[in-house]
């Protein structure tokens, strides 16, 4: 594969890539921001749901890269450029001196989701996630504890934000997921495939580690602070994480992680 090298940020071949932090927020019209080594990894794994269309990386690294690099589709162009000149490009210095654009995946339906996945599945639904620390969070949890998909209602933040992709160490690029969802649709469509849908929060009078594992569970997660609605919890069977002295608060990736461990978790 030819290496093709950048001498100069305003190159138009290097045009996606330019004022990163800028356009992370109005958008790419279907194209995601990867960085760093892990993410590009997962994003050139068999696992990933999406495709890497351009690359561009320090010069001093892509001899290190060449075995990632390789595994690409040759017609995907790979660009090195010095280190000032990708500080130039992104508009931020780029310690890790690694960059792609990917492909985000075509959306598909929530029952085109659930359909597939087996008798003993659990998977994430989520609503007014708009951190995105988080919303990596919950990815990465997703991905490790083996939940079959991730649901979001239209409240929520893109998963495909850069930094989302990196703090979920690119989970986003692997895990099944359905976006922009009414939350009374997620419900629905959740019952009508089986699923028995938990809603996690403090006030609940079940315990987590008192309900029993098997069958079809969907763990729903509200936002920290006001959390989910009464009227969403009314729909759903609540369900809390009891706490010490009085405390009830959890991050809500840690919460969906300790929820996640105790339904896929052997018995």
């Amino acid at each position: 594969m030819a290496v093709i090298r950048i001498d100069h940020p305003d190159d138009p071949r290097i045009a996606g890539f330019r004022d990163i932090r800028e356009r992370d927020l109005t958008g790419r019209q279907g194209l995601f921001v990867a960085e760093g080594e892990v993410v590009l990894n997962v994003l050139t794994s068999p696992q990933a749901l999406c495709r890497p269309v351009v690359l561009l990386l320090d010069q001093k690294r892509a001899e290190g890269l060449a075995g990632l690099i390789g595994r690409v589709d040759p017609d995907t162009p790979v660009y090195v450029a010095d280190q000032a000149i990708l500080d130039a490009i992104a508009g931020f210095h780029l310690h890790r001196g690694i960059l792609a654009l990917g492909q985000k995946p075509e959306p598909v339906t929530m029952d085109q989701v659930l359909e597939p996945l087996g008798p003993e599945a659990v998977v994430v639904a989520a609503c007014g996630i708009g951190n995105h620390d988080n919303m990596g969070g919950l990815f990465r949890n997703a991905a490790a504890f083996g939940a079959g998909a991730v649901l979001l209602d239209q409240t929520c933040c893109d998963p495909f934000y850069r930094k989302a992709i990196r703090v979920s160490v690119g989970a986003v690029l692997r895990t099944p997921m359905v976006t922009g969802l009414d939350l009374n649709d997620i419900i629905d469509g959740l019952e009508r495939a089986g699923f028995a849908v938990l809603a996690l929060t403090p006030g609940a009078e079940a315990s987590l580690d008192r309900m029993p594992r098997g069958g079809r569970v969907a763990l729903m997660l509200g936002p920290e602070g006001p959390g989910l609605a009464a009227g969403v919890i009314a729909r759903c069977r609540p369900v809390g994480i009891p706490m010490s002295g009085g405390f009830d608060s959890l991050n809500v990736s840690v919460a969906s992680g300790i929820a996640l461990h105790h339904f896929t978790r052997q018995a």
